[in-house]
């Protein structure tokens, strides 16, 4: 979920653009392309990822015009690459819808905060707590850290949407859209939670190295003792 137009304050625009250039240049120190420039493989699987995240993206309901419904897949990249580089593919698919002019450009560093950081924050923080307090097992890692941590920021990210126009919006006829699509939030839950969930897992199976997060020497090893 995302906005489309732009129908919120100005100082709202202002406020989202410089949460957003905040988290990015925390992403820029930490040098994310040097693990780019080290592994081809990761180079083609990130560039893969960022590509068809684009694609889908533009696969997306629009009952309104300012508001657009649509899969994440924040939490599988934040599982796969970690948080910055996962947050540099948020950046490049906003950037895209921005180019393609299905979201207006005033609206990236606003909608950056909304799909990107929030749902990665619920992200890190269920990862934490699986990767430090629950059961070592394959099956924990998957249906807290996968399909339930995926539900959860789409949730998240929803909320943030809702909570940015019911609090900035600049006319009523928004604030009732808004208490409408609340209802809504529910709906996009099980979705999101079904095709991440069972994109991590297939990814788990086979190339489990390829999840940044998930320490198969650490889980597997540990299942079969």
């Amino acid at each position: 979920m995302s906005f489309a137009e732009v129908v919120v304050a100005g100082w709202m625009l202002w406020l989202g653009g410089a949460l957003s250039a905040g988290c990015v240049l925390l992403v820029v120190r930490q040098r994310p392309w040097q693990a780019l420039v080290a592994s081809t493989g990761l180079q083609h699987r990130w560039l893969a990822a960022t590509v068809m995240m684009a694609l889908l993206w533009q696969l997306r309901a629009q009952a309104v015009d300012w508001l657009s419904l649509h899969l994440l897949f924040t939490t599988l990249l934040t599982l796969v690459f970690r948080a910055p580089l996962a947050l540099l593919s948020c950046l490049l698919v906003n950037l895209s819808l921005c180019v393609t002019g299905r979201v207006a450009w005033p609206l990236i560093g606003l909608n950056l905060v909304v799909t990107g950081v929030v749902p990665m924050l619920v992200t890190i923080a269920i990862w934490r707590l699986v990767d430090r307090r629950l059961p070592v097992h394959p099956m924990v890692f998957l249906f807290v850290g996968g399909f339930g941590c995926a539900a959860l920021s789409s949730l998240a990210s929803g909320l943030a949407v809702m909570g940015v126009a019911w609090f900035a919006a600049v006319n009523a006829e928004v604030l009732f859209q808004v208490r409408e699509y609340l209802r809504f939030l529910p709906l996009l839950m099980p979705s999101e939670a079904f095709i991440s969930g069972m994109l991590l897992s297939i990814l788990m199976f086979y190339h489990p190295h390829w999840v940044a997060t998930f320490n198969d020497r650490r889980y597997l090893d540990d299942d079969r003792k």
